[in-house]
């Protein structure tokens, strides 16, 4: 499968990928604080495990950052 993930493409071996199998695939840490869009599309966090990645899809993982003053 190919996609397009945080502008970088990929090749995954598998045919079938929910968000967070992608999520372990790409061992992204802290997967609790991570908002994922996929085709511009954001993904409620409680339907991770049944929302499919297709092949040729843009997937962003958006990172929440702390701190100023």
């Amino acid at each position: 499968m190919q996609l397009v993930i945080n502008g970088d493409a990929r090749t995954f071996a598998e045919t079938q990928l929910s968000v967070s199998d992608l999520l372990r695939l790409e061992s992204v840490e802290l997967p609790d604080m991570v908002s994922v869009q996929i085709n511009d599309d954001f993904i409620n966090r409680p339907d991770y495990d049944t929302t499919a990645v297709r092949e040729g899809d843009t997937v962003n993982f958006l990172y929440f950052m702390g701190g100023g003053q």
